[in-house]
């Protein structure tokens, strides 16, 4: 299923899934079924249960595409981390900034926590920060969570995943240049936007994607005003999902249904990695398409 938080004519707030131009509401569907995804997601298993029992899956939609407003598909994680799965990306970074990959960075997967209240979804308008002179984008996959656990291995960790989602991790550049100075984290230049959707593709309908390795066949593709920017694929991943659950539960860490956890951007899936030659900084009015194969395409707008 592809699950969508939307707002209808009347600017309510809903919850639902896609089915072909037109979207269901959980809760015309079924009155038992919750409001909100985060909610959906905590007892997810009792409700696909419900869905499949009343032959839900494939009702008439409610409301026409054209007659809604998706939303960011989980508006309100419980957390949000971000890797660097990809070497390719790494590598591209590192050299623009000037330095080497740290020799940690292979033998771990290497996360930070970003702004899990700065959530965007499709077709918001991205505020670019100001003074800010390098906006960029980073093309990501995001995995959801969706059962609690701790201590997790890769092995077993597919049973602890809900679904997925295109993620684009915007980043000021010249911000984090300056901060990055200072071997903490990314600070500021991580922390105004982070754009999810257009929907969460549940796990089972991934499957026909997987590789060996819990890796996926996925093209996945950046576009700014129209004109591609990166070509990509996950099946590059250096670092997969089920190795970055393991490592954010190690040492008795409880991860629970609605976290969120970011790929890290696929290789040449940001302008920084080209040091701004195949495009030039992010300007207001600029359109960036993110488009993962299976999952669909988020779209944003900058602003000044």
């Amino acid at each position: 299923m592809k699950l969508v938080t939307f707002k209808n004519k009347s600017g309510q707030t809903r919850s639902g899934w896609l089915n072909g131009d037109g979207v269901v509401d959980m809760q015309l569907a079924d009155a038992q079924l919750p409001n909100n995804m985060l909610s959906f997601i905590d007892e997810h298993e009792r409700f696909f249960a419900m869905i499949e029992e009343k032959g839900l899956k494939n009702l008439t939609a409610h409301y026409p595409l054209s007659e809604v407003k998706l939303l960011a598909p989980l508006p309100n994680p419980r957390s949000f981390r971000d890797y660097i799965g990809f070497e390719q990306h790494m590598l591209n970074a590192s050299k623009t900034f000037g330095h080497t990959v740290g020799e940690a960075w292979y033998e771990m997967p290497i996360f930070y926590f970003t702004n899990h209240h700065a959530i965007y979804g499709p077709n918001d308008a991205i505020k670019r920060p100001a003074k800010e002179t390098r906006l960029d984008i980073e093309l990501e996959m995001a995995v959801i969570m969706g059962k609690k656990g701790k201590n997790i291995s890769a092995a077993e960790a597919n049973d602890y995943i809900f679904g997925y989602t295109v993620f684009n991790d915007w980043t000021a550049r010249a911000i984090q240049r300056r901060e990055m100075e200072v071997p903490l984290g990314p600070h500021k230049g991580k922390d105004f936007a982070n754009a999810i959707g257009p929907c969460i593709v549940t796990k089972d309908e991934m499957e026909q994607y997987r590789l060996e390795n819990d890796r996926f066949d996925l093209a996945m593709t950046a576009r700014i005003n129209g004109a591609s920017i990166c070509e990509g694929n996950y099946q590059t991943v250096y670092w997969t999902f089920p190795q970055m659950i393991e490592r954010a539960s190690e040492n008795d860490v409880t991860l629970m249904p609605g976290e969120i956890l970011g790929s890290g951007t696929v290789g040449w899936g940001s302008l920084i990695e080209n040091n701004f030659s195949v495009h030039r900084p992010l300007e207001p009015g600029d359109v960036v398409e993110l488009e993962i194969q299976g999952i669909g395409m988020l779209r944003n707008q900058v602003v000044g």
